[in-house]
C-alpha cells in the first residue's frame, strides 16, 4: 500500500513514474548499509533540541520548503555558487536557520557511515525527531527512507513553488494541488505555524495597507491587530518577528485551530482557511487533539514522498551544503 502511494503521489505530481527514477521509499531503508542511522540522528536531533528549543520549528519549516520546490530531495541544504544561486537565498528561505545543525548531524552519520545516508534522509529524519522531541515518547510520523540529494538548487524555483504568506485560498489550493496535496493536507500542515515565530514583512501590510489605501484587514480579530501594531510599527520594519502562535511558541499542539477561529491566525494564508467550507470543516475537525496527530502523521507522510530521488538517481552528498 505504502509503494503504491509512492507511485500515485509521483504520477500526481509528474505525469510519469519514472521521474522518480524507478525505486520507492521504504520503511528501515538502511537496516544493512548503516543499522544505526536513524538511532545516530536521532540522539544528534535530540541533544541539540534540549538546549535550542526553536530547532523543531525551523526543521519542520525546512523540511516544508525542501519538499515543496523540487522534491524531497536536500536541495534546499545546498550553497549558492559562483556561477549559480540556490534555493537557500531565495527570500522566502532568508529566514530558515538551522542549516549548519543539519550539517552537524550529517557529520555524525558520516564517521559511523560514510557515503550511504543522504542529507535528504538526515532532514526528514531530524525533522520528525525535533518535533517529537517532548511531545511523545514514540516518533509522530513515520518517515520511509531511500532518499538520495538533487545535484540541483534555483532560487527561481523556489521562488515559483513556496507557498506565499499573502496567498489567498484558491493560490494556496493550486500550490498544494500541484504537489499532489489536497486541501485536507493544506489544513493540517499549515498548523505547522503553531511553533516558530514570523517576521513583521510577511504579514504587516494586514496591519497598516490591507487594500493599498492604509487600512487593516477586516478580518484579523481586533485586539490582536493592537497587538501586533505594539511589535511590528511599520510597514519597513523587516527585522523583527513575533511568535506565530501565541500560545505555543515551542510547544507543539493544535492550537493553532483554537486561535485561528479567533480570527488570531498570523498571516494572510492562516486566515485564508476561513473563507472555505471544505477547510473551515477541516479546522473543525482538528479542534480535536486525537483528530489531528493521527491526520498529521498522515499528511507528513505524504509530504515527505513529494518528487523524492531513489535508485540510482541524484547522489549521497558527504556534505549537506556542497554536491560532491
Amino acid at each position: 500500500m505504502r509503494s503504491q502511494a509512492f507511485i500515485l503521489v509521483c504520477m500526481v505530481v509528474f505525469g510519469v513514474v519514472g521521474t522518480c527514477h524507478g525505486g520507492s521509499l521504504k520503511k528501515g531503508f538502511y537496516n544493512n548499509t548503516c543499522p544505526n542511522a536513524e538511532a545516530i540522528i536521532k540522539n544528534a536531533t535530540e541533544k541539540r533540541v534540549a538546549s535550542d528549543p526553536t530547532l523543531p520549528a525551523r526543521f519542520l519549516r525546512m523540511h516544508f520548503h525542501d519538499c515543496f520546490v523540487r522534491g524531497c530531495d536536500a536541495s534546499v541544504l545546498l550553497n549558492s555558487t559562483t556561477n549559480k544561486t540556490a534555493e537557500k537565498d531565495a527570500i522566502p528561505n532568508l529566514t530558515l536557520a538551522g542549516f549548519d545543525v543539519i550539517d552537524d548531524i550529517k557529520v555524525e552519520v558520516e564517521k559511523k557511515c560514510p557515503n550511504v545516508v543522504s542529507c535528504a534522509d538526515v532532514l526528514a529524519l531530524a525533522a520528525r525527531d525535533a518535533v517529537s522531541f517532548k511531545v511523545s515518547q514514540t516518533p509522530l510520523w513515520e518517515v520511509l527512507t531511500g532518499r538520495r540529494d538533487s545535484r540541483v538548487s534555483r532560487i527561481s524555483e523556489a521562488l515559483a513553488n513556496l507557498p506565499s504568506p499573502f496567498s489567498k485560498f484558491t493560490t494556496l489550493v493550486q500550490n498544494f494541488a500541484n504537489k499532489g496535496l489536497n486541501v485536507q493536507d493544506l489544513v493540517v500542515l499549515s498548523e505547522g505555524h503553531t511553533i516558530g515565530v514570523g517576521h513583521c514583512n510577511a504579514f504587516s501590510n494586514r496591519l497598516y495597507n490591507f487594500t493599498g489605501n492604509g487600512d487593516q484587514d477586516p478580518s484579523l480579530n481586533a485586539k490582536y491587530a493592537t497587538f501586533l501594531k505594539t511589535q511590528c510599527q511599520s510597514l519597513s520594519d523587516n527585522t523583527t518577528f513575533v511568535v506565530m502562535d501565541l500560545g505555543s511558541r515551542i510547544t507543539f499542539d493544535n492550537n493553532y485551530y483554537v486561535t485561528l477561529k479567533q480570527n488570531k491566525g498570523l498571516f494572510q494564508s492562516d486566515a485564508a482557511l476561513l473563507t472555505n467550507k471544505s477547510s473551515r470543516d477541516v479546522v473543525d475537525k482538528l479542534l480535536d487533539s486525537k483528530e489531528f496527530f493521527k491526520e498529521f502523521a498522515k499528511s507528513m507522510e505524504k509530504m515527505g514522498a513529494i518528487g523524492v530521488l531513489t535508485g540510482n538517481a541524484g547522489e549521497i552528498r558527504k556534505k549537506c551544503y556542497v554536491v560532491n
